[in-house]
């Protein structure tokens, strides 16, 4: 790490030389503005605003699209990294910290091969009605199955092939995820994971098998 320079790539996650306490701070910056975009996101799904009210909405929110968009970045944000190991990815579609599309999902390692997910699916999730959108389900363990994979962020891993099957349908609201590292064999790593509706019904399992990329396999040994 210490050969990096601020700005270098390594399989297209940038190195920034940003202290950890400096990236908390700009998520707890940022935090309060996503959730008040998601509270947004819902309340225009269920508005019944007449043709007045909805375009003065719109007229203050361009402008202040136009506030946040000043000297705003071009282009993928993309995943970086600094020197003290820590990843963040402001735009991910599942736990992206500034994204408000992202629910987020919130996880954490249970021990070296268990991971535990949560998060709360509202209307913006919705396919059929009342129920969780399948591809939003599939989003979501697809990330909780990559993190399973990386074995507690000690090993890069992307997604080869994903199956899944659903049990039953995923009503809105507080859902529960689990992965498993099943095996590893070199730079296949197998993994096995499930979702599960408030009332603890499993909706989908799925299995998964991720690959670590030939760059990465050497990367974090010689950390």
């Amino acid at each position: 790490m210490s050969e990096l320079r601020d700005g270098d790539s390594i399989g297209g996650f940038t190195y920034r030389e940003i202290p950890t306490a400096e990236v908390e701070a700009i998520a707890d910056r940022f935090a309060p503005l996503t959730e008040a975009i998601r509270r947004l996101n819902d309340v225009v799904i269920r508005s019944n605003a007449d043709d007045a009210t909805v375009a003065g909405a719109t007229a203050m929110i361009d402008e202040l699209t136009a506030v946040l968009g000043r000297g705003a970045e071009p282009g993928p944000i993309g995943t970086a990294f600094n020197h003290e190991g820590h990843s963040w990815s402001w735009s991910n579609a599942a736990v992206g910290a500034r994204n408000a599309v992202a629910p987020p999902l919130e996880v954490d390692f249970v021990d070296d091969t268990h991971v535990v997910g949560r998060a709360y699916l509202g209307n913006a999730y919705e396919g059929p009605p009342g129920k969780v959108h399948g591809g939003v389900s599939a989003l979501l363990l697809d990330h909780l199955m990559g993190v399973t994979a990386s074995h507690r962020h000690t090993q890069t891993a992307f997604t080869g092939t994903l199956t899944m099957r659903y049990e039953s349908p995923l009503p809105l609201g507080k859902v529960t995820l689990h992965g498993e590292l099943v095996k590893q064999e070199g730079r296949k790593i197998e993994v096995e994971a499930r979702i599960e509706a408030a009332d603890g019904t499993v909706a989908i399992r799925a299995h998964g098998i991720f690959i670590t990329p030939r760059w990465a396999a050497g990367l974090w040994e010689d950390r």
